[in-house]
């Protein structure tokens, strides 16, 4: 379940990034992350934070905000704002990319298509079971 905060935060990432706060709703509801958790992927890297960032991210994020890796990781794994931006940013990356919003919620977790269509199917299937959106007719 999303506390007050967290769902202000998904709602002000959403506007600042302009993408579909329904997606962001979708992908949390499916990462299913907590503030301050950090969680071990098979690949070595880790997922942080309620909207899971891979720390794939941090290079980046360190260069873009003039932190350290070490910093960068620590706002993101523990400041829920942070999280729900970056994932906002990460979600608007690909949507520029793609073109296609089903094509970005697939990114946003994999580019190989077989992981990254299995993980869309489910951040909409969420969507629609908790009626962020509407079944066409």
């Amino acid at each position: 379940m999303m506390n007050e905060v967290f769902a202000a935060c998904l709602l002000m990432a959403a506007q600042t990034y302009a993408v579909p706060p329904a997606a962001l709703v979708g992908i949390y509801q499916v990462e299913g992350g907590r503030v301050g958790q950090e969680v071990r992927n098979s690949n070595g890297s880790y997922d942080l934070g309620p909207m899971q960032i891979n720390t794939i991210w941090m290079p980046q994020l360190a260069k873009k905000w003039n932190v350290s890796e070490e910093r960068a990781k620590k706002w993101v794994r523990d400041d829920p704002c942070t999280n729900a931006g970056v994932a906002a940013w990460i979600l608007k990356g690909h949507l520029k990319e793609t073109n296609n919003l089903a094509q970005a919620l697939a990114h946003y977790h994999s580019k190989t298509p077989q992981f990254g269509s299995k993980y869309k199917k489910k951040v909409v299937k969420v969507m629609y079971e908790n009626n962020l959106v509407k079944n066409k007719r």
